[in-house]
């Protein structure tokens, strides 16, 4: 089977396992009372390296970014991550996005594969493969390999902080389900960046985030930014909107130099859109630039896209048109200069 073809397949099988998912989601029934809430068992608490690897639930990710310097001073950045969905007796469906930012050649690229069927996996820790491209880890030691035209990594990622359990380790998106969710917000990287079949040594940062659950991705979308300041602070940032455009829920997390961190609830903090940019291609209109502010951080801060056009056109295997970039961050800390990177996704802005 060609790789258009089979991509063509994955997205029929993914438009199936989302049509039965969307079937799955509690509605009311006008003019009855409302159904009583479902029981569900105490959640059991976030265990690695256990739940490093796949799970039986409906949705899960394994999501990486990072930002790579060369020790001429070139800098790139990527993305890799890997989804599986699980639907009933269907097969597991593996799919995974592939994505580099150069800022020398000022250009973006990306691509997609997908697979389906069990991924075997280690006594501990994670291994997943995609159509060649690979994730591997164990509590914090990771490594990546992924190619495409022009484009290819191979790096080895690694951090002596412990995860930081987002809100808790568990996040409730109310009737479209609950989901486990923790994040390496700073991991070291090492490796070879292949540009255009130049064999460049790399080093940088990497953000990795898992997420996992019986949850399903509906609703009108989302606007998620990591940054990682200079000063060793991190912080994450998520605003969800549902199917008309209005945020719902708001929360966060601060990350401080020495790897503790604290929950942001809505009322503290907050993210303004400074500009625009509508893709030629999609015509889909996204934010681009934010100001972001934390008081209690005293943290007053730009986020400003590495390039405009960061956009992923993935509906041959996700059905989604996203925007996922890297990004540069200015700003004062308490009066005075801070910087750092970020990476930024946006979802649910796709033109009808």
């Amino acid at each position: 089977m060609s790789l258009s073809a089979r991509s063509v397949s994955l997205s029929r099988l993914l438009a199936v396992i989302l049509l039965l998912g969307a079937c799955s989601v509690r509605r009311e029934v006008p003019g009855l009372p409302p159904a009583p809430p479902e029981s569900r068992p105490p959640y059991p608490p976030v265990t690695l390296p256990r739940d490093e690897a796949p799970h039986g639930d409906l949705t899960e990710w394994w999501y990486y970014t990072g930002h790579l310097e060369a020790a001429d001073g070139r800098r790139w950045g990527f993305e890799l991550v890997v989804f599986q969905a699980l639907r009933g007796s269907l097969p597991p469906l593996y799919v995974s996005h592939f994505a580099v930012t150069d800022r020398q050649r000022g250009s973006f690229r990306y691509a997609e594969r997908g697979s389906q069927g069990p991924q075997p996996q280690p006594p501990e820790g994670f291994a997943l493969d995609v159509g060649g491209w690979q994730m591997k880890g164990l509590l914090g030691q990771d490594q990546l390999v992924a190619s495409m035209d022009d484009y290819g990594i191979k790096l080895a990622l690694s951090t002596d902080r412990p995860p930081v359990l987002h809100d808790g380790g568990l996040v409730s998106f109310g009737p479209a389900g609950d989901s486990y969710y923790y994040s390496r917000t700073r991991m070291d990287v090492a490796g070879v960046l292949d540009d255009h079949g130049e064999q460049v040594d790399v080093r940088g940062q990497a953000w990795c985030d898992r997420q996992w659950g019986n949850f399903l991705v509906l609703g009108g979308g989302w606007d998620w930014f990591s940054l990682q300041l200079a000063d060793g602070s991190d912080v994450m940032l998520n605003l969800i909107r549902d199917a008309d455009g209005v945020t719902r829920l708001r929360y966060g997390t601060y990350v401080a130099p020495d790897g503790q961190y604290r929950h942001l609830a809505e009322e503290q903090f907050d993210v303004v859109p400074t500009g625009a940019w509508t893709s030629p291609r999609t015509g889909s209109r996204y934010p681009m630039g934010w100001r972001a502010s934390i008081p209690g951080e005293e943290l007053d801060l730009e986020i400003r896209p590495v390039l405009e056009d960061q956009e992923l056109d993935t509906r041959l295997s996700t059905n989604t048109i996203y925007w996922e970039g890297a990004s540069d961050v200015f700003g004062t800390r308490r009066g005075q200069p801070i910087a750092g990177q970020a990476y930024v996704e946006m979802t649910g802005y796709a033109a009808p």
